[in-house]
Parts: C-alpha cells; sequence; structure tokens
C-alpha cells in the first residue's frame, strides 16, 4: 500500500495516525510513502512504515522528467492500494500512471475523477481523523487519531547535549518558540515574540528556545536582538526528530499555525498556538486536549486554506491584534 503525502511538516505529522491504522489493520502488507526529502526524517524509524521514497518536487524534481522517472519507480513495486490524502492533481496523476489499481483519495480533491473510490473530505472534522476515513473503503473504522513520532536514542542525546551545554541549574523551565511560517501572514510579530520571551526569562527565570528550520535563522537572530536576554537558538541545527526529542523536553511550546506547532502537541507537549489568517475550525488545530488557542476574532479571517503572502485587508489586523500580555498569560497556565 502506497500514501503520498509531500505537502508540508504538519500534513506528514497528521498523517501518522493512517499509517499507524494501515499497518495495524494490514499487518500482512508493506505499507510505503512518497514524501519530500525535507520532512522524510518525521518517519524514519517509523514501525509502520516499510518503505521511504523521498520526492524533491519543488526543488531538484520539478520536472517532468523526474515526475515521469517517479512513475516508472512505483510501476515497478507493483502496488496494490493507493492512499492520497494530499489533495493535489500530481499526487492523483501519479498512483494513475504509476498502474495502482485501488486508488483512495478526497471527494474535494480536484483531481478526485482520477480515484476509484472517493471519501467525503468532512470540514468539521480534524484533519487527522479525516485521514483516517481513506481506509473506509476498506471497512476499517480506526478511532485513534493521535499523531505519534518516534526519536531516536540518537535524537534524544543530541537534545541532551545541547540543553547540558547551554543550559544552567537556576533554570526552572524550558520554553519552546516557534516564530516562523511558509505563509507571512501566519507569522505573529518578532517584537511581541521577544517581548514574551524576555518576560518568560526575567519572571519565570526560565529558558526560552527559539526552534526552526535553516530558512528561520534571519527571524531567530533578529527575535534575539530585540530581547535583553539572550535565547537559546536551535533553529537550523536539528532534524525534525531531533526537534522533536528537544521540544519534548519543554514546559509550554509558543507557536504560530505551523509544523512544529503539531510536532509539539505530537510529543504531548501543551501548545499556546496563535491563529491569524487561517482559523481552527479548518481542522488542523493542534490535536489532543491542554492547548491553548489565542485569536482574535475578525469578519475577514479566514483569508486562506493556508494563510497568504500579504493581508488582503492592508491591515495585518489578525496578528495585530494579538497582544503580548494575552499571549504570556495563555504560557502561564502552564507553569
Amino acid at each position: 500500500m502506497l500514501v503520498i503525502q509531500t505537502a508540508f511538516i504538519g500534513d506528514l505529522i497528521l498523517t501518522t495516525p493512517l499509517l499507524r491504522a494501515a499497518k495495524k489493520s494490514f499487518p500482512q502488507i508493506s505499507i510505503e510513502c512518497v514524501v519530500l526529502p525535507q520532512t522524510a526524517n518525521l518517519i524514519t524509524n517509523n514501525p509502520h512504515v516499510d518503505h521511504i521514497i523521498p520526492y524533491d518536487k519543488r526543488r531538484t524534481e520539478s520536472s517532468l522528467r523526474d515526475f515521469l522517472a517517479l512513475v516508472k519507480t512505483l510501476r515497478r513495486r507493483k502496488y496494490d492500494a493507493a492512499l492520497i490524502p494530499h489533495r493535489s492533481w500530481r499526487s492523483a496523476s501519479l498512483v494513475l500512471l504509476a498502474g495502482i489499481p485501488t486508488r483512495i483519495g478526497f471527494d474535494a480533491s480536484s483531481a478526485s475523477i482520477l480515484y476509484t473510490h472517493r471519501v467525503a473530505y468532512r470540514k468539521n472534522f480534524h484533519e487527522t481523523e479525516r485521514n483516517l476515513n481513506l481506509l473506509s473503503p476498506f471497512g476499517v473504522h480506526a478511532m485513534d487519531p493521535a499523531p505519534e513520532i518516534f526519536c531516536t536514542h540518537t535524537d534524544e542525546q543530541k537534545a541532551l547535549d545541547f540543553l547540558t551545554r547551554h543550559t544552567d541549574s537556576d533554570a526552572q523551565s524550558l520554553f519552546g518558540i516557534a516564530a516562523g511560517s511558509v505563509w507571512p501572514t501566519k507569522r505573529w510579530i518578532p517584537q511581541r515574540f521577544a517581548e514574551v520571551a524576555d518576560r518568560l526569562i526575567k519572571e519565570k527565570k526560565g529558558t526560552v528556545i527559539l526552534f526552526g528550520g535553516p530558512e528561520d535563522r534571519t527571524l531567530c537572530n533578529r527575535i534575539s536582538a530585540m530581547m535583553d536576554r539572550t535565547p537559546l537558538i536551535a533553529a537550523g541545527h536539528f532534524s525534525l526528530k531531533e526537534s522533536a526529542a528537544l521540544i519534548a523536553k519543554c514546559r509550554v511550546f509558543l507557536s504560530n499555525d505551523t509544523g512544529l506547532m503539531h510536532l509539539a502537541a505530537a510529543m504531548h507537549v501543551p501548545v499556546v498556538a496563535l491563529f491569524g489568517a487561517t482559523i481552527p475550525a479548518f481542522g488542523f488545530a493542534p490535536l489532543g486536549d491542554g492547548h491553548t488557542i489565542v485569536e482574535a476574532k475578525l469578519p475577514c479571517r479566514p483569508c486562506g486554506a493556508h494563510g497568504t503572502k500579504k493581508c488582503r485587508e492592508g491591515t495585518f489586523a489578525c496578528m495585530k491584534m494579538i497582544r503580548s500580555q494575552e499571549v504570556y498569560e495563555a504560557v502561564l497556565k502552564y507553569v
């Protein structure tokens, strides 16, 4: 069985319950995944995944020739069925051209005509629950929507070594912050992240760690420069699973609506999630109890399923209306 999820970090994290349910329902078959190379680390060491096929569709494998080469690879592997949580023409075309006889995807996909089975995309469900419904054509109705990440001893050790080098015995709590996002309208104001981080260090004697990928280093350095106290910057220094191991040691995780928000929730860390351009009702809130959503109620929200590059109203009010004091108080609930 092939599962295709070549969207963002959070999308693959929210696909892990589907991988678990598929393997537990059909333990005798091989579960294989096509994912981005940038996200593949999330499912290495996952006991429910037998084989990973990286596909760098946005960078080094963006051409038609690369697409057809992947089709050829998938044909050779002779899959019996494909589950396609990613709602794109490219993913649907891949499984069709690969000759996979059973192709299951959502009816809301623009490419649903290419599927042999179409499953209702229920807008009032969480994304993990929607994904689990892709098994319903087999008569499987899985009930456990919790995402999971399988960190190795090496991942844990790298996180521990980082903390040993950079923290001291006076630090009572670790606070994680993810200030970045692919979409500019999903990013809270850097100065306000800096204000909250400074207060956590000064008033709660905490250690603040700024998380993200290599592309977030500049933003993290900017936030650090705005602060009176110096945070730790993990952005760009850790793989996704190493980041998960480090996040797991945090008391609480403050994040925009982004993939690291879902990574923290998967590691059972309380999340204070800031929603601007998007809304939790889309089904992408941090899963589980014990999380806090901070958002401003505005008639212009949401402005897109993923956010936009620029505020369509020209005000960025959805993020500007979220004040530092409000966020700080939300974090303090977990301290």
